[in-house]
């Protein structure tokens, strides 16, 4: 790769700058495109924001950024989104520096903005040979995200359009689906997600697969109907949400259970039971226990005997396990709590309830 080292105005950065969804965002008179698809939304906090302002205005040196020379003499942005995107917002307006925006200043004050030279390399050489420079130099600063670091590898037509519905402030998935997902959209969490979901669906190991084999699509439609299916399912067999529900792997459950039938009048009596329960620590995996016809009482992490009520019982016992026909003592520390009435027949955490077992007996028998 060839790269080699530029000085670039503030004033010449910034002509002709725009963001919008149709244009993308585009700067140095339309020749720099800031955000091409394997690059991040913008993510710095208004604090970051601020402090490259605060650095410029001090006429201190910002590092250096690294732009993509193409054909044309257009560039792409290969890192410094987020100081460039900064540097830009400030100067048309969008924030103010303790309370001053760029037009409240003195003409001097905006020269000197304006004629701050940025220090920029300027690299030339293949896709490959740009995209693993692209990691390489994303090590430091605003870490990327593991998704982030794919998008930089399997940069495409799909991944344009997958992040059309996935990864933009106000994106069709976060208004369909922000009240059942966790993470934010402009960090590819919720692309990270449904790729996951999806590539589990496919039998497929890594999120990495999923991607390489859908790199060239002309757009990312399966994946999309695939989550509009997925939320829909949510919804319709739990028609009344509880917080409870946001950042369960709801995609892993469809993938499982989507051909069930379900009662879903009663599924709400009984999740109303299990949020009653003090036995049920986990209120979310109350909707993974009923779509599994309540066989995995695992995922309810019920409640556990505290080591008070476990030593008095063990004193109790004298050290010995009813279910061992030898009477032989064991150390406390070789035993096992266990309900005498199992939870799912009504049984409670509670010392009357107890009995120590020898881990042997405790770890095979059956009606836990």
């Amino acid at each position: 790769m060839k790269i080699y080292l530029v000085e670039i105005f503030i004033r010449d950065l910034i002509k002709s700058y725009i963001d919008d969804n149709e244009n993308g965002v585009l700067g140095y008179s339309r020749r720099l495109n800031i955000r091409p698809p394997f690059q991040r939304e913008f993510v710095y906090k208004d604090k970051q924001r601020d402090d490259v302002i605060k650095t410029i205005m001090n006429n201190f040196p910002l590092n250096v950024m690294y732009w993509i020379k193409n054909i044309g003499d257009t560039y792409e942005l290969l890192d410094g989104q987020q100081r460039i995107v900064s540097i830009c917002q400030y100067v048309t307006g969008v924030f103010s520096i303790n309370y001053q925006y760029f037009h409240n200043l003195t003409d001097v004050e905006k020269d000197q903005i304006l004629d701050y030279k940025l220090m920029v390399y300027f690299c030339e050489g293949t896709d490959k040979e740009k995209l693993d420079w692209f990691k390489i130099i994303n090590i430091a600063g605003e870490r990327l995200t593991p998704q982030e670091a794919r998008n930089a590898i399997y940069t495409g037509q799909w991944l344009y359009e997958a992040k059309k519905w996935f990864s933009k402030v106000g994106c069709p998935a976060y208004g369909l689906a922000d009240k059942y997902m966790k993470g934010t959209t402009i960090r590819q969490e919720y692309l990270e997600t449904v790729i996951k979901w999806i590539s589990l669906r496919d039998g497929l190991k890594e999120i990495e697969d999923y991607m390489a084999m859908h790199q060239h699509d002309p757009n990312a439609n399966d994946l999309w109907l695939y989550f509009e299916n997925v939320i829909s399912w949510v919804k319709v067999i739990f028609p009344n949400y509880r917080k409870e529900m946001k950042g369960i792997e709801w995609g892993v459950l469809y993938n499982k259970y989507k051909d069930v039938k379900y009662d879903s009048v009663k599924l709400e009596r009984r999740i109303k039971e299990l949020i009653d329960d003090d036995e049920v620590q986990s209120k979310k995996g109350i909707y993974e226990f009923l779509l599994s016809g309540e066989t995995d009482h695992r995922v309810l992490n019920l409640r556990e005997f505290s080591d008070t009520i476990k030593a008095k019982v063990y004193e109790k016992q004298k050290g010995m396990c009813p279910m061992c026909d030898l009477k032989t003592h064991y150390e406390f520390k070789d035993m096992e709590a266990d309900h005498i009435v199992p939870w799912n027949k009504g049984g409670k955490t509670i010392e009357e309830n107890c009995k120590m077992l020898c881990m042997h007996h405790n770890r095979t028998k059956s009606g836990k």
